[in-house]
């Protein structure tokens, strides 16, 4: 008896299928998620994801044959008068029309919804029974910003920093530090991304570490200061680390959801680093 394959879906259809596993009522109000090029009608053979809408990773999709990238950062948060080819987004908009590859978003609503990007990353990290540090309005339980759980056993500030590193994609900056390397922790809060915003709601948490991205002088230093020295300690890591490790998830998400439907699809994860730094120099 011949095989019959699974029939490959339509852009639309995949469309539909992440707006059931990533709502678009997650995003914040500000956000710019969903898709941005492609035909509905056209066939999906091929998905790639990747944390950003760079060249480089759109010339890694389309050499891997994709119909549709997904990207956590959006190619069009900030308004633009022109995607004319003489400019870098105009040049991605460009060559994923020219190539019939689609372009979809989902960044905020990647984040808040039920193994999302800050989910994944406490979980590399070791938590568990983590909820969400702010609740989603338009969500359900278990959905939002930021998690907070616990270790099943109490570590070392380094021995937990060594772990996140260990998870951790390699980025020239590494993990930065802050707090006593001999310290105990137990209750952990994450954000996957720019975090620095959640520091009151870490505080109220009762969080031990903190473990987020692009954390900037003064806030991190007011919290340090606010905190006497002690907790909550900080955990500063690449804001490309921190996202990159909810991609595995979501394209295993994405497949089980369209194999569910009777489709068929390639999914597989960009391998290109969009970190944007090559080198540092330390002391």
């Amino acid at each position: 008896m011949s095989r019959v394959e699974a029939p490959s879906p339509s852009l639309a259809e995949v469309w539909s299928t992440v707006e059931e596993l990533w709502p678009s009522t997650l995003a914040e109000p500000w956000d710019a998620i969903g898709p941005v090029t492609g035909d509905p009608e056209q066939t999906v053979k091929c998905i790639v994801l990747a944390v950003d809408p760079t060249l480089a990773v759109v010339d890694d999709a389309l050499e891997r044959g994709a119909d549709l990238l997904i990207t956590h950062h959006p190619l069009l948060l900030r308004g633009v008068q022109s995607v004319a080819a003489n400019t870098f987004k105009g040049q991605v908009v460009h060559r994923l029309i020219e190539n019939r590859c689609g372009l979809l978003t989902a960044h905020t609503n990647g984040d808040c919804a039920i193994g999302g990007v800050s989910e994944v990353l406490i979980r590399s990290c070791g938590g568990q029974d983590s909820v969400p540090l702010v609740a989603s309005a338009g969500g359900v339980e278990g959905e939002g910003l930021g998690r907070v759980g616990d270790l099943p056993r109490a570590m070392r500030l380094t021995e937990f920093a060594e772990r996140v590193y260990s998870v951790l994609p390699s980025v020239a900056g590494g993990v930065r530090v802050a707090g006593d390397p001999d310290g105990l922790i137990r209750r952990v809060a994450v954000c996957g991304g720019a975090g620095d915003s959640l520091f009151d709601e870490v505080r109220d948490s009762g969080a031990d570490v903190y473990v987020t991205a692009d954390l900037r002088h003064h806030p991190a230093s007011e919290a340090r200061e606010a905190a006497g020295g002690g907790r909550p300690y900080l955990v500063d890591v690449s804001h490309f680390a921190s996202e990159w490790l909810w991609l595995g998830a979501a394209a295993g998400v994405l497949h089980r959801s369209l194999q569910d439907q009777g489709f068929g699809v390639e999914i597989a994860v960009s391998g290109i680093n969009t970190d944007p730094w090559d080198f540092i120099l330390t002391p």
